[in-house]
């Protein structure tokens, strides 16, 4: 047994040092050693189970492995011991280690087995799409980190793409391959133009009032007066996440519906003659309008007109030139209660034909004579009698609801539940004040407590008391640059609740040019920077392979020469703190003749600038400077990557 369990755990290490994340590329050793470490030690520390077996490589059947992997995420202390491994190590490995065991028994290669069964590093629980190779897909947190230059904005785009269409990530990236990126592309901004997807860059002074909802100052208006009193007042307004949270729980209305109720809908509130029953009600309700009065104006209502003795400019301004087609109204019973739902279906029409109420609208009633309660919908706030206006606290999905408990189940052919998907992006999420911006939605995006989820969480938001939950439809996808701040510092709580996609650069992405007909590898080049970067830094400082994607549109000495002057070498000024031994040793200007040192280096002799120093103790010096000649030399370029070249 104990052999066994060797060789399985030598098998598992091969098997993960050959499996592809999503963009690709192999998982470093050093996290391949993380997750197997992970499933090494991780059961041993388990609470509150009795288990067969802690060390998980003594088992060889996948069927029997799957009820104990099941058995040990139900212990009581699972979520503190995948948290002390780093990066859910635990969870994945546990994962990862069936589905090699599934490989194996498929009679499959180890490496195809890791392709077929999971083609990205953060896949998770599949949804419900084809064969059981397709079922993995994205957390709904997630975040692409790496240092500059590696891809991140270029992934984010594939991976939003992956959220919204269902697909696995690899499946996406296989597509931009064959097809073009570009083509890709166009799908994520026409998603983003039907608001699935949104875009925010978190910085140092982004907060809580951006992402939420704040109180911001407007002009006050008096809707009983109809007069704009010129006082500041203050509203609450909701944040770019608490919008973009709302427009993915908002039902969609079909385009072509037989009740004429249009894509995005306003709910008013219509008082026909006031409350209760009234001779007016009736004649709408039978024959399918609404009325209003203030007939002493006249049909034509305009600038002119004198509202001073009345009032009611605003309610028919609203009535008249505000309310749409395709929109609507929820008619007044008394100050809590509504008695009628309908879609208004024509524009203003003055009635010769009645008395009083001249000005009307067609309306299609969806129900009448009902008796329904909206207060709780309407935040506790009662109606007044003012004759139109918008009822800006019931979304369209509260209608939806109760025209189903009103057993009007026809409507739902017209309006849908909302089943999309959304994306939202966080740019630079590391440089945001976490605790700040987020507030109390740092537990809400759990998966698990999600609107619909079995441990759903509601919250009272602080400014106006809505209650709030993060749809499950939305995946937060956000990215961060290594190089600016390290993972390790990155807030607990949301390291918790987001898995970390690493892109690393991938010299494997370059090729060799010719420039002034001269060879140059890109891809060494990149991979001796680097390697010297790590040794005198860490990897986390290292240079994105996409700095150098312009190059094969304009292969030249200028171009070349302007990268590395504008961007390579502010970047490794800005990495090692002006300390310009260092940075020469990275561009490997130790073994270039003077021309070729992009860091050009002069000795100061002190004895010779300062003349007689009898009192200081001053050693001889180094200054440095930028070498303007190097940029037009290949063999400066070449000598990166080859000590022993020959001009």
């Amino acid at each position: 047994m104990e052999n066994q369990s060797k060789l399985l755990k030598k098998e598992y290490t091969n098997w993960l040092r050959r499996k592809k994340k999503a963009d690709g590329q192999p998982y470093s050793e050093g996290t391949v050693m993380q997750y197997v470490s992970a499933l090494s030690t991780s059961p041993a520390k388990l609470s509150t189970i009795k288990l067969e077996t802690t060390n998980v490589f003594e088992i060889a059947d996948a069927s029997q492995y799957s009820s104990m992997r099941e058995a040990m995420k139900q212990a009581e202390n699972f979520n503190l011991v995948n948290e002390r491994a780093g990066n859910k190590a635990f969870q994945y490995s546990l994962d990862y280690y069936e589905e090699f065991l599934r490989g194996r028994e498929s009679g499959l290669g180890s490496e195809v087995a890791s392709s077929k069964l999971s083609e990205n590093s953060i896949a998770t629980e599949g949804a419900s799409m084809g064969n059981a190779e397709n079922k993995l897909l994205l957390d709904k947190n997630t975040i692409l980190y790496g240092p500059p230059g590696t891809g991140k904005t270029y992934h984010t785009v594939l991976y939003a793409v992956s959220m919204i269409e269902r697909k696995p990530v690899i499946a996406i990236l296989q597509e931009a391959e064959t097809d073009g990126y570009d083509q890709i592309k166009r799908r994520f901004e026409a998603y983003k133009a039907n608001g699935q997807i949104a875009f925010t860059t978190f910085h140092q002074s982004y907060g809580y009032e951006e992402f939420i909802e704040g109180i911001k100052p407007k002009l006050v208006s008096d809707d009983n007066t109809d007069t704009v009193t010129g006082e500041i007042g203050y509203e609450i307004v909701p944040g770019v996440f608490k919008r973009f949270c709302d427009e993915a729980q908002k039902p969609i209305v079909q385009a072509s519906n037989d009740y004429g109720i249009r894509k995005e809908p306003t709910i008013w509130k219509v008082s026909l003659w006031g409350s209760k029953e009234n001779p007016v009600k009736r004649d709408c309700f039978n024959n399918n309008r609404i009325r209003i009065g203030w007939d002493s104006y006249g049909e034509i209502v305009n600038e002119e007109t004198d509202y001073s003795q009345f009032g009611g400019r605003m309610i028919i301004s609203r009535f008249i030139n505000e309310m749409r087609s395709g929109d609507i109204v929820l008619v007044l019973y008394d100050e809590e209660t509504i008695d009628a739902i309908g879609v208004v279906t024509g524009d203003y029409e003055w009635l010769e034909d009645v008395d009083t109420f001249k000005r009307s609208r067609d309306v299609k009633w969806l129900v009448k004579d009902i008796r329904e309660n909206i207060m709780e919908l309407n935040e506790n706030t009662v109606m007044t009698q003012g004759s139109v206006y918008r009822l800006n606290r019931i979304s369209l999905s509260d209608v939806l609801t109760i025209l189903q408990r009103q057993k009007t189940g026809h409507v739902s052919s017209a309006i849908q539940s909302n089943n999309n998907n959304y994306v939202f992006i966080i740019d630079e999420i590391n440089r945001g004040n976490i605790s700040k911006i987020f507030g109390e939605l740092i537990t809400l995006i759990e998966p698990t407590k999600r609107i619909g989820m079995p441990e759903e969480i509601m919250l009272k938001l602080p400014y106006s008391q809505d209650l709030f939950g993060v749809p499950n439809n939305v995946y937060l996808l956000a990215t961060m640059n290594s190089a600016d701040r390290s993972i390790a510092r990155l807030d607990t709580a949301l390291r918790r609740r987001f898995s970390f996609a690493e892109m690393m650069p991938d010299p494997s992405t370059l090729a060799s040019i010719v420039v002034n007909g001269e060879l140059l590898n890109i891809a060494k080049m990149l991979e001796a920077l680097n390697k010297r970067i790590e040794v005198l830094y860490d990897r986390e400082h290292t240079i994105g392979h996409a700095y150098f994607f312009e190059l094969y549109k304009e292969p030249t000495l200028e171009k070349l020469g302007h990268l590395f002057e504008h961007t390579i070498i502010p970047l490794l000024q800005e990495y090692f703190y002006d300390n310009y031994e260092k940075i020469r040793l990275v561009l490997s200007d130790n073994n270039k003749l003077d021309p070729e040192q992009f860091i050009a280096r002069n000795k100061v002799i002190v004895n010779e600038l300062f003349g007689i120093l009898d009192e200081h103790d001053l050693e001889d010096h180094f200054t440095y400077k930028i070498n303007g000649a190097a940029f037009s030399q290949i063999e400066a370029y070449r000598k990166i990557y080859d000590h022993n070249s020959l001009a």
